[in-house]
């Protein structure tokens, strides 16, 4: 069997001086067509033709398609003049556009594995618009119309959405889109507004909810690579990147003021409409739910700030085991801390504890006045469980690691003196 290579000047291809039944263009430039390629030239074959932009040639390559026929090789070169004639005639031999074909664009390591990232977690990200009852003010129709809109993420197959409290906050109406841009009613689940956290569920087919990898937020490190899926301003499923620029952090929670501890701090872009949306790790596993900014104008500054999934873990699954969160509370209010500091004293002022409430049954004395109109004092809880509360985060911190039913000793100044005393935590009134 006979295996031949050979470089052919085709007579198709007239040099610039002959005359050519072909348009040309109007500079024209010489084109070599190489066959090249061992083959049985006694074989019907399949013509491949191939251009080369930096040596503007055309490559010809003969594949065997049937090897037990055998044609002569006259034959087999008039086929592939004939080929190659039909070819130039529809288009020119001489453009190189007609004949280019794009490769795919080259991306370094990093950016593959951004794109990856992106294209894994999108379908876990949705889009949520808080809907509100409005009443028009001169046909009187009751009109639902949107009133805020964030972001959010598919937890598991059963269909719970995990977002902010703040915005789902004030909703008549809540509607889910998902990363295919069909749309869902969703019904609350539960809420925990301290912690600004609360559950959705849609009833979508479980091929379409994609739950998002969970990751663990206990191990994470300042410089770190995260990745932001959200959607800011309404622009569905935007990725912005950065670092982790601090941990440990605290902020007030927007619903209650209540201080959310260990909240990550990210230089990714963070702005309106991301609320609720995912932080990921470069593994592409949650590691946060992106929750507030700090900014003069309320656009992106640099600094954003997202709670641990490690917190929003335990809160979720009481969510939606019991549609609520029980967090013990010590049945008190309390002054604001720069009231406290102008009398010059340290810790949290009891300005009123109900009878019927934990510290109320347990003694503890809110302010109040004499008959004479004279303010008194109530006690001042220095210390729960020998740790010091000099405001009321310190306060807040504490009873987070407690549970419902825990005794708790609580120390309080009273007038001149200190006191030390026994109080048992009790849930929200109405939490039980």
């Amino acid at each position: 069997m006979a295996t031949t290579s050979c470089s052919l000047i085709s007579s198709l291809f007239p040099s610039p001086s002959s005359p050519s039944p072909f348009p040309r263009s109007p500079n024209p430039k010489p084109t070599i067509i190489h066959l090249s390629k061992s083959l049985n030239l006694h074989t019907p074959t399949l013509f491949l033709l191939r251009p080369s932009t930096q040596t503007q040639t055309l490559t010809l390559t003969l594949t065997p398609l049937l090897p037990k026929l055998t044609i002569p090789k006259s034959l087999l070169l008039l086929c592939t003049s004939l080929a190659l004639s039909f070819t130039l005639f529809l288009s020119d031999a001489d453009s190189a556009a007609a004949f280019v074909v794009n490769s795919p664009r080259k991306l370094q390591t990093d950016e593959l594995a951004t794109v990856r990232l992106f294209q894994e977690n999108t379908p876990s990200v949705v889009y949520i618009t808080n809907l509100a009852v409005k009443q028009d003010a001169f046909t009187l129709d009751v009109l639902e119309v949107p009133q805020g809109s964030g972001s959010g993420f598919v937890w598991d197959k059963e269909g719970h959405i995990v977002t902010n409290y703040h915005v789902i906050r004030g909703a008549s109406d809540l509607k889910v889109t998902l990363a295919d841009q069909s749309t869902y009613d969703a019904k609350v689940v539960g809420f925990d507004q301290d912690k600004d956290v609360a559950v959705l569920r849609v009833e979508a087919p479980k091929d379409k909810l994609r739950p998002i990898p969970i990751g663990v937020s206990a191990d994470l490190l300042v410089g770190q690579k995260v990745y932001a899926i959200g959607n800011p301003f309404g622009l569905d499923h935007t990725l912005t990147t950065g670092v982790i620029s601090g941990l440990r952090r605290e902020i007030s929670s927007a619903a209650t003021g209540r201080p959310i501890q260990d909240v990550i701090q990210t230089d990714a872009a963070i702005n309106p409409g991301n609320s609720g949306g995912p932080l990921l790790d470069s593994s592409g596993n949650l590691i946060g739910i992106n929750t507030a900014i700090y900014s003069p104008s309320g656009a992106s500054s640099g600094v954003g700030f997202s709670i641990p999934v490690d917190t929003v873990s335990g809160i979720v699954d009481q969510l939606v085991k019991f549609g609520k969160v029980t967090r013990p509370i010590l049945g008190i209010k309390f002054a604001p801390d720069q009231s406290v500091e102008q009398l010059g004293v340290s810790g949290v002022l009891v300005l009123d504890a109900p009878p019927n409430g934990p510290a109320g049954k347990a003694g503890l004395q809110p302010t109040k006045r004499d008959s004479y109109g004279r303010l008194i004092l109530g006690d001042i809880i220095t210390s729960v469980n020998d740790k010091k509360v000099t405001n009321g985060s310190d306060l807040y911190r504490i009873l987070d690691q407690c549970k419902v039913g825990d005794k708790v000793i609580v120390e309080v100044l009273r007038g001149d003196h200190k006191e030390k005393i026994p109080v048992i935590l009790e849930p929200k009134p109405d939490e039980s």
